[in-house]
């Protein structure tokens, strides 16, 4: 796992202790099943269940022997428990119990993701509200565009960990599905009810067909959740970049007492963190292209994901569950700058309000193609004479032919540009987590 980025309630569900743990937890709901089926004696479940235990490095001292950690683990067990441990792993085979267990660590573990989501979706909202009439300039291209408000900058983002919230609860479903079925899930050795049986007292579902394994689409599926919600948390991650730039300083990141920005030089203050969010989502979309790689195995069953899994999905769930925390004090703590956004809206020469220019003369009777011609023409010469936009329109016979100097004032007011915000605050109010 990845310790530096890691959370202590996620990184636990992922130790040997905790996947051990679950092992046993389906070990002994499958006897239960069985005591329920009248397959084995009641009195032996209450011994396996008072005496059933393992000890990791026992377990791995015999797996140095049996070199198959299922075997060594039932090995450990048995030694706790004594005769009754013969009713243990009746009819199972190893991925009956490994694919189980899994899925509910990763139904543990999609819930502390949604959590976490719905916690950076409730600061982008709250952020989203008080930013409502934060005018700043709209961009495309990374070029001045038209006016809009910070508000709406963290309303969108607000919405798109919705979706990626929305997302994950769905894949975290499919993922959360167990198999008591066999050894190529056929159930010769064991009763499809121990399957249903099992799988309700664990709270997940089951595989209706399955081959020795729970199919990895639907792990796939997972990390792909978890990559799209990474790559979210990136976009954020770049933009805030941006916004930190000394050229734009719009906003920028909490910078804490006794903080440093460089070894070299004293005066820096660096998006340390939105940089490293950036980098992080790149090493879950790698871990999503190698989930994509485990659906393929052989026939019945090979273990080529398993080697895979070990790694990705701890480090997956582990490093998206930091990233979130990160991400939501990112927000939360976010230094805004409305001066700065005041200021730079006018470094264009009020060239953002040329769109409202055209329409205008567009209104006056003149052809589009024309219009656009003429308000180019003089927006061309702002940027290159630097100089007011406003000014060489008043200046344009052609322009103050058809529009008084009163009407060519009136559109350079960023209000036009706003006046239908509430219908947009209005659904960001909206939004339940």
């Amino acid at each position: 796992m990845i310790e530096r980025y890691s959370t202590p309630e996620m990184a636990a569900l992922w130790t040997e202790e905790a996947k051990m743990a679950a092992w046993l937890e389906v070990e002994i709901a499958v006897c239960e099943a069985w005591v329920e089926l009248g397959e084995i004696p009641a009195e032996a479940l209450e011994e396996i269940k008072a005496k059933a235990a393992f000890d990791v490095a026992r377990v791995q001292e015999i797996e140095e022997t049996t070199q198959h950690d299922v075997i060594a683990f039932l090995t450990n067990v048995a030694e706790h428990v004594g005769d009754a441990s013969k009713y243990i792993h009746f009819g199972m085979t190893s991925s009956d119990m490994l694919d189980t267990a899994l899925a509910l660590q990763l139904k543990r573990a999609g819930a502390l993701l949604t959590t976490q989501t719905r916690e950076l979706g409730r600061v982008l909202q709250r952020r989203s509200l008080e930013h409502r009439d934060t005018v700043m300039i709209g961009r495309s291209h990374g070029v001045h565009a038209e006016p809009i408000t910070f508000g709406m900058v963290l309303g969108l983002w607000a919405f798109e960990v919705k979706r990626g919230l929305e997302r994950l609860e769905r894949a975290t479903a499919q993922v959360a599905v167990g198999k008591i079925s066999g050894a190529v899930g056929t159930y010769a050795t064991i009763d499809p009810r121990v399957e249903q049986l099992v799988t309700a007292r664990l709270g997940l579902g089951y595989e209706p067909v399955s081959t020795q394994v729970v199919q990895r689409d639907r792990h796939a599926e997972f990390l792909a959740a978890l990559a799209l919600l990474a790559t979210t948390i990136e976009k954020i991650a770049v933009q805030i970049r941006h916004y930190q730039r000394t050229e734009v300083l719009e906003a920028e990141e909490y910078f804490s007492p006794g903080q440093k920005g460089s070894s070299a030089m004293p005066h820096k203050r660096n998006p340390i963190i939105s940089e490293r969010l950036a980098g992080q989502a790149r090493v879950i979309r790698g871990n999503m292209v190698a989930a994509f790689e485990d659906v393929a195995l052989w026939h019945e069953r090979d273990i080529s994901h398993s080697s895979v899994e070990r790694v990705i999905l701890p480090d997956s769930t582990v490093l998206l569950h930091y990233m979130l925390k990160k991400a939501t004090s990112l927000i939360d703590r976010l230094l805004v700058y409305p001066e700065a956004m005041a200021a730079n809206l006018e470094r264009s020469f009020g060239l953002v309000y040329s769109q409202r220019v055209l329409l205008e003369l567009v209104r006056s009777g003149l052809l589009r193609e024309a219009a656009y011609q003429l308000v180019q023409r003089n927006a061309m010469r702002a940027w290159e004479e630097k100089r007011s936009f406003k000014e060489l329109l008043l200046a344009d016979a052609e322009v103050t032919g058809r529009l008084s100097p009163a009407a060519v004032e009136a559109l350079f007011e960023p209000g036009y540009h706003l006046r239908n915000m509430g219908a947009i605050f209005a659904r960001v109010e909206d939004l339940e987590w």
